[in-house]
Formats: structure tokens, sequence, C-alpha cells
């Protein structure tokens, strides 16, 4: 893992010769097996590492393999800024938190195609049932990054980038178990014949589990299968089709809450969801690749369904989002100090719902925006970023954003001064708008934020630190207000509730990132955050309370040693500070430090056999309150590449 904030230089002797967005297969296999020289995310096309100017996390597929994680929200934790919660075992539902923000105002993207689940309340992407599988490079954009990504790009962004085709034949599988009664498989082909080049792989996942609450006897399980597959076809010298797409579908053992009590405890409940996600463009580049156009249809559609065998009715809850886009981007080299990033998205979105046995809730909307962002070097070594955007949506109207950045390096990128103000917003989301409990006079939420920050390089590299302060401030924040019964105002004809834009929070930290290699053999990753995450609803019981589940300090130290016969060795450990697991501060979250181990051996220069120790310590602790987390567990595989 590598933290860069980046500069922008020259731009055009980096240009390539044909589409290389962030959602065309030449973008995504220009980076999916390269380390954080070329990232994708912060423009929306594959770009070198300079050539940007925001605070990255880039995880390739070397970082991916070498720290043996599972789920993809493990990884996630380890990067600055960024904060994970998880109400049980894997497959339980999970909020990823940048800088401070709501999870559900991070925008999660794979192979560049936005997820979200419309038929959440929130609106947000469950990170539970995302297994890393196969993917090969994860990129961690934090801050608004709403010009280019638009709604709910408040937190920033975490893209996700499956194994690309290839040139040649490549096949990369493996096989592993261990506790709990775990096990998984998966594999990838991947190859290129004529104008034809296509990566198709798959996957299975089972454990028994723990036990989603805490204090429980009860086991809670879950199984995931999964398959991702990617096509491109060149049609002519600067001319492609790609079609790609992704699918998931997973059981997950919950607790709940059963009768005759109806508090916390072991039941038989579970859930199912099933996910699907395709998108097919066309790529055409002009006047010798410096006009580089895209054009694309993607969809996404999430099924959910919630089960206890012991209730009347036994299923509980029935929810189906969809989301459709139309978009287009264009990327040029105006000059070779000037580029321009522009587009057009239309979005349509549409859920149900329906609650034991009840009338379903329907709802849709529609969402058009219409981006553009230059990025100028007038002199060498500073420059200058600036970018707009506007969407109107069918119900609340409008939301127009700004951002704006500099970045300077006296000495030719070892040392980088930067400074940046970006604004967000996220809009209501379909229940919020349209659901029983719906308010149709809802606006969007927004954010206004700056950073600033310098990174040092040195000893040719054998160093690398970071540090960066940030601070944010969120406005019309959308929460559920409880109605009395004859309510009046927004609360008439709603007694059971409904959603209102009366919360306003403040977030500012500090993240800093220090990487060692005093030999090739040894490396040492650190990566820490300072945050303050402030309840600022004026007039409220809570103002001046911390938001809840954002703990003020998070610390993670990755170290890994390669000795000369080819034994891989290494070590993570990380601190989470305290928290507050509710918004009024009555509830606290101990904090806790976890340790893993892990090894690997090469037995061919195919073949390698790998294991781990998770939580050496067996340390107890909860990032939910009374929701489970593993103990020590231990896990061996085998890995193989041809």
């Amino acid at each position: 893992m590598k933290t860069r904030f980046l500069l922008l230089p020259c731009l055009l002797a980096a240009t390539p010769s044909f589409a290389q967005s962030a959602q065309s297969a030449a973008g995504l296999e220009r980076v999916a097996d390269h380390d954080d020289e070329i990232v994708v995310t912060a423009n929306r096309e594959a770009r070198p590492a300079d050539t940007v100017g925001q605070a990255v996390t880039v995880l390739d597929t070397a970082t991916i393999e070498q720290r043996q994680a599972v789920v993809v929200s493990d990884l996630l934790r380890q990067t600055p800024g960024v904060t994970v919660t998880r109400n049980g075992g894997p497959g339980t539902s999970t909020g990823v938190n940048i800088r401070g923000a709501d999870s559900d105002q991070t925008v999660a993207l794979i192979d560049g195609v936005k997820l979200n689940d419309p038929s959440s309340p929130g609106g947000g992407f469950n990170f539970g049932n995302l297994l890393i599988g196969n993917i090969a490079r994860i990129e961690v954009l934090r801050g608004a990054q709403s010009v280019l990504w638009g709604s709910q790009a408040i937190g920033g962004v975490v893209n996700l980038i499956t194994r690309q085709p290839t040139e040649d034949l490549a096949i990369n599988a493996r096989a592993e178990g261990g506790s709990f009664g775990t096990g998984q498989a998966f594999a990838n082909v991947s190859g290129k014949a004529g104008p034809v080049s296509a990566s198709i792989g798959g996957g299975y996942f089972t454990t028994d589990g723990i036990s989603a609450y805490a204090p429980g006897r009860e086991a809670d399980g879950y199984r995931n299968y999964g398959a991702n597959g990617s096509v491109a076809v060149a049609l002519a010298e600067g001319v492609s089709v790609d079609v790609r797409g992704f699918y998931a579908n997973g059981r997950t053992e919950i607790d709940g809450f059963p009768a005759p009590s109806f508090t916390f405890g072991d039941t038989r409940e579970y859930g199912d969801s099933e996910q699907w996600t395709g998108y097919t463009g066309l790529n055409a580049a002009l006047f010798d690749g410096r006009f580089r156009n895209r054009i694309g249809y993607a969809h996404t559609q999430s099924n959910r369904t919630n089960t206890d065998p012991d209730g009347t009715p036994t299923e509980t809850f029935r929810g189906k989002g969809r989301n459709d886009r139309i978009d287009y981007q264009g990327s040029f080299d105006l000059t070779d100090a000037v580029f321009a990033t522009f587009g057009v998205e239309r979005e349509v979105s549409r859920f149900t719902t329906a609650s034991y046995g009840g009338p379903a809730a329907t709802g849709r909307a529609r969402l058009l925006g219409v981006y553009g962002q230059l990025a100028v070097t007038p002199v060498e070594n500073l420059t200058l970023t600036g970018g707009v955007r506007h969407d109107d949506h069918n119900v609340f109207g409008g939301a127009t954003v700004f951002s704006g950045s500099g970045v300077w390096s006296p000495n030719r990128g070892n040392t980088v001064l930067r400074a940046s103000y970006s604004e967000g917003f996220k809009a209501p989301t379909l229940y919020q708008l349209q659901s029983e409990y719906g308010n149709a006079l809802l606006t969007p939420e927004r954010s206004r934020g700056w950073d600033a920050g310098i990174t040092q390089r040195g000893l040719d590299g054998a160093v690398e630190a970071s540090a960066t302060w940030f601070d944010r401030t969120s406005r019309d924040l959308i929460v559920f207000v409880s109605c009395p019964r004859n309510g009046t105002g927004i609360c008439a004809g709603r007694p059971n509730g409904t959603y209102d834009n009366i919360q306003r929070a403040e977030a500012r930290g500090l993240e800093f990132a220090l990487r060692l290699r005093p030999v090739e053999a040894f490396t040492v990753a650190a990566a820490y955050t300072w945050l303050e995450a402030e309840n600022r609803s004026a007039g409220t019981a809570n103002f001046g309370r911390r938001l809840p589940r954002r703990p003020s300090d998070s610390l993670t130290v990755n170290a890994d040693y390669r000795f000369p016969f080819g034994l891989a060795t290494g070590a993570t450990v990380t601190m989470v500070g305290d928290s507050f697991d509710n918004a009024s501060n009555a509830r606290r979250l101990d904090g806790y430090v976890l340790t893993d181990l892990r090894a690997s051996f090469p037995v061919t220069g195919r073949v390698e056999v790998y294991g781990r120790v998770e939580n050496l310590f067996d340390e107890r602790y909860q990032t939910i309150f009374q929701y489970g987390t593993p103990g020590r567990a231990a896990y061996g595989g085998v890995r193989v590449r041809y």
C-alpha cells in the first residue's frame, strides 16, 4: 500500500493513443497490474500518478496478495482516514467511513461503475458481501469528489478493479481453509485472441461463522458465490467496445429480537442478497489520441430478502433496487499543459420494498448531471485544477458543486505542498423521498471542505512521509424524525415518522502516512488518523457531541520481510481508539488492538503456499454495541499462477 499526494506536470507526454477512461477496458487494464505510478479514479481516466492533485491510496495486486485479507473492508481499514464498522462476522452489514463522513456518503465503484442500493434507506453500498475474490486493485480517493463522481461522494471514493484481460493466457487460482469452518476457492482466466481480449473468473466462500449477537452461543454462518467477466473488442485503430459484468449471491445468518421479550439475542433469521452489475461502452480516440471519448450504459440491481423461520410471516423484508445509467465522457489534451475532462450522465433509479407481508412501497427518480474539470500547469511544477458540476433531479430540483486545488513542488517531487477546496452533495434516496416515511420536500445533503498537506521523499525512495490536515462542514443532513399522533407541519399525516434536513456536522483531522524500505527485502508502512467528528445541529440535545462510531485515533502498522530463500513473513498491528455507539454519547465502545501474522513460500515458480493467524492475542472488541467479532483464527491455502 502506498499513499501519494500527486503532482501534475507535463500532460501530453503521458497521454495514451486510445481511450483509457475509468470505465474503459483499456484504462482498467493499464492500472490493474501496476503499483501507484498510475491511477484511474482521480481524473476518471488512467493517468500517471504525477498528473493528479488529490490524496490517493493504492492497494495493488502485490499488496492485496501479501496481506491475505478475505473481505475488502479489512484492507480498507488499514488506509489513512478510513474506519470500518460491522455487525458480526463476514457477510454482515458493513459500513466504510472516510474522514468521518457517513458510510452512505462513500461512493463505491467496481471497474468504474457506481454501486449503490436504491432500496436501502440511506442508498449506500453494503461492503459486507464484498470479498477480495478476483479483485486485483483498490484505489481510495479521500475528500469530496462530487464534481467527477456525483451524488454521495462527500467522504470519498473507493474503486475496486477486478482482474482485467491480458495479452497472454494467464490463470490465477487459489484455495484456502481454516477456523470457524471456513473455506474458499477462486479462479480467473484471461487472455487475448486477435482483436478480442477477455477475463473471466468466479469463486465460492463459506464459513460457519460466529454469533452476530456477541454474548450468543449460536454461530451465524455465511456463504457467497460470484462471477466476474470482461470482454473488449478492438474494432479499429482507437475504436473499441467493452462488455463487463459482476455477480454476487450471498446468504448471511443473522441475529434479531425474538418474542416474547423482543430484546437482542440468538435467532434463526437469515438474509439473502443478490447483486448484478453490467456495463457496455464504446470508446473512440480522435486527433492522434488527444481527444478521447466514451459512451456507455451501466445497469446495477440489488435483490434482498430477510427470513425468520420462527416468525409469522416468515418473510420479514423484501427489497429490490435498480439503477440504469447512460453517460458520455470526453478527455481532451488541449495543449501540452492543459487537460480537460467533461461529460454528461443520466441515471434512473427504482426501488420496491415490503416488510412482514405488508403493502409494497415503490418509487422512481431521474438524475441528470453535467460536469467539467480543467487542469493547467502555468509554470513547471505548479498545477492548478478546477471543476464544476450541476445535477438536475426530477423531485428536488438542482444541485451545483465546485472544486479547486493547487499543487507545487520546489524540487521535482521530493517535496510536495498542496491545498484544495471541494464541495460534495448527496441526493435524497428514493426511500427517504417516496416510501411510507418519505418527504418529497427534502433537499440534498451538502458539504464544503478543504485540506492542506505535505509529502517528503528521501534517500532514493527509502523514506516517504506525508501529513494532511482536513476540515469539512456538512449541512442539510437527512435524519429520521419521530412524529406524535395527530402531528402538524412536517409530521402531518405521518404518525410513524418521516425524514427531514435538520442535521449539521463538522469533521476535522490529521492523516499521517510513513513508508520505510531500508533494504529491498524489508518494508514498513504505517497509517495514522486523528479525527474529531461532531454533531453541530444547534438547538438539539446532541449538539457538540461526537458522531457515533468515529474513533478519535486509529493506527495501522504493516511490516514485511522476504528471506533470500523465498520465505515471506509479515505482521499487521491495528490500533483503534475509543468511540461512542450512539448519538447521545451515552454508550462507549472501548478501543482495541489487533495483531495478525502471515507467511508465504513459493514451492515452485507457479505454486505458492501461504498461511496467517488473525487476532493473535484473541482480543475481545466490538465496533457496534453487542455485535460479535471474530477471535483468534488460523488459515492456510495455496495459490497457483500460470
